[in-house]
């Protein structure tokens, strides 16, 4: 599948992030020509080759886009990091665009031997718009997990998070579990999870040898999300740093992380698949 392609998964690491690499050293390499331009006059043809760099920065920035946009797309839309990827998606538009501008500008000047103040100016802007885009990028990998670790699943991640209030569901006050219906679950595919959240309290699903297991969405190591992770039989692979859990039972199979997962009973309960709380999970009113 294409999608799966341009996320790396045959390749068994992201795209995007080797693709990048490519226009930001195309277009610094076309501003340090412009610059030695200024510096060497008479040195001939950096006016030119920096228009090359510039133009095969523009191509490899459009390749680069296609799987950061597919990436984009995978983002959930309840995402704290969704409107850092949307700023990130922005400036990249924005760096591109100008370097189109710049590229035109220059096309009849490819025989000077300095470069004008125009073209010079468009290019230390461009290179500072790609340097807040490069922050927010590494913002998106380090800080928020975006991507990480998510070509190595082969199904679809959650796209939103959903929300339950188990007093909403609760038949009585001294009732001693409260089941929460989930009727998105009945169409998760062998090893596809959801998102809910309960209470502030939020708890990954996954359906696996057509059995359904809650637990936890954060790891215990490092709080990466699990609900995003990848399925080895009955173990999730946390996307961060690896580390294993039985969604059985939540114990730890593989480390870093030291400290099991809660896990949560999933039932049957009058023909709809239920989470079931127990009363010191969720909230009571005082």
């Amino acid at each position: 599948m294409l999608k799966d392609f341009l996320e790396g998964k045959p390749l068994r690491h992201p795209v995007h992030p080797m693709l990048v690499h490519f226009p930001i050293g195309l277009f610094i390499l076309s501003l340090l020509l412009d610059l030695a331009s200024l510096a060497f006059p008479s040195v001939p043809n950096l006016v030119r080759d920096s228009f090359y760099a510039m133009l095969v920065g523009i191509i490899t920035a459009l390749f680069a886009a296609v799987p950061g946009f597919v990436d984009y797309t995978d983002i959930r839309s309840d995402h704290p990091a969704k409107r850092t990827a949307t700023a990130h998606m922005i400036l990249n538009l924005l760096v591109v665009a100008l370097y189109g501008i710049n590229l035109g500008v220059r096309s009849s000047m490819l025989a000077d031997s300095k470069i004008p103040l125009l073209p010079l100016v468009l290019s230390l802007v461009g290179v500072a718009l790609l340097s807040a885009s490069g922050y927010l990028g590494g913002r998106l990998v380090y800080d928020e997990g975006i991507s990480v670790g998510r070509h190595k699943r082969r199904t679809p991640t959650p796209e939103d998070t959903l929300h339950f209030s188990a007093a909403h569901f609760a038949q009585n006050e001294q009732s001693d579990v409260v089941f929460i219906p989930v009727p998105e679950a009945e169409r998760l595919q062998e090893k596809e999870t959801l998102r809910a959240e309960i209470d502030g309290q939020v708890i990954a699903i996954a359906k696996i040898d057509n059995h359904f297991y809650g637990f936890q969405e954060f790891c215990t190591h490092r709080s990466g999300p699990l609900s995003e992770g990848s399925f080895e039989g009955f173990n999730v692979q946390c996307p961060w740093h690896n580390s294993c859990f039985d969604v059985r039972t939540g114990k730890v199979t593989n480390g870093p992380a030291k400290v099991d997962l809660k896990t949560f009973k999933m039932e049957m309960r009058d023909g709809k698949i239920c989470v079931r709380i127990p009363p010191k999970n969720r909230k009571t009113n005082a």
